[in-house]
């Protein structure tokens, strides 16, 4: 009989050692919510690059560039579950122990473990305090038309036009490329949802955008009500500005 594993422990190895584990768990959701952005990319990891800062996932589904300069340590959880299926997770963190960013495992607990097995074990850690949600939930968000934020997503939609969706901060570089399909707006976000790439925007996230021309098009960076960055960057022709 083999011990049960830890619900929550941190990993011994390498981050890069981690990273390279995710190759063997199946479908896999890159997660990162930041600035009132969550940026997701789903599916199979087909390659793992690494190099001396930095640690790269590519394939079909993925495209993303983690900074070993920033991300210290892993955590792997077990905790997390939908209906009855365990959705593990792997918790990317920065010196101080904070979590930045996950990888959730979206085929199950066994090819999660089963991928770790080649990095061996870690230190249990007490399980994560679950925050207790307010009395009556929260009721949906109106969203403004004009929302800055949706602006260039609907011209996007309308023009059938290639973009790239980024995201760049905390450590992680991740992109997506395609034809936005539908905008959907839905409890105060605005959501992007197509089956190897998610984005839920919060309304009102965006207030500017600013704009960088170049041959190849046009940048736009998101930006809050004070100016300053929030790591969302599209990407594409002159038509989404």
């Amino acid at each position: 009989m083999t011990d049960p594993k830890a619900i929550r422990e941190v990993l011994a190895c390498s981050v890069a050692a981690a990273v390279e584990t995710t190759r063997g768990m199946g479908r896999v959701m890159l997660s990162v919510s930041d600035r009132g952005a969550t940026h997701e990319r789903i599916g199979v990891v087909d390659m793992v690059t690494v190099e001396p800062d930095a640690v790269s996932l590519s394939g079909a589904a993925h495209d993303s560039r983690i900074d070993l300069t920033v991300i210290k340590g892993v955590v792997a959880d077990r905790s997390g579950k939908m209906k009855d299926k365990v959705l593990p997770r792997l918790e990317f963190q920065d010196a101080a122990g904070t979590t930045l960013f996950s990888i959730i495992g979206l085929d199950g607990i066994e090819p999660f473990d089963a991928a770790l097995e080649a990095v061996g074990g870690g230190s249990p850690l007490p399980e994560r305090e679950r925050p207790t949600p307010p009395a009556g939930g929260n009721p949906p968000a109106e969203i403004d038309p004009e929302d800055a934020g949706a602006k260039p997503l609907h011209a996007a939609k309308d023009s059938g036009a290639t973009i790239g969706v980024v995201y760049r901060g905390n450590g992680l570089e991740q992109r997506w490329t395609g034809t936005v399909a539908e905008v959907r707006p839905a409890m105060g976000f605005i959501n992007i949802i197509q089956p190897d790439f998610h984005l839920h925007l919060k309304a009102g996230a965006v207030a500017s955008w600013r704009r960088e021309d170049s041959e190849a098009g046009v940048a736009l960076h998101g930006q809050n009500a004070e100016g300053r960055p929030l790591g969302l960057i599209l990407t594409g022709p002159a038509s989404l500005a």
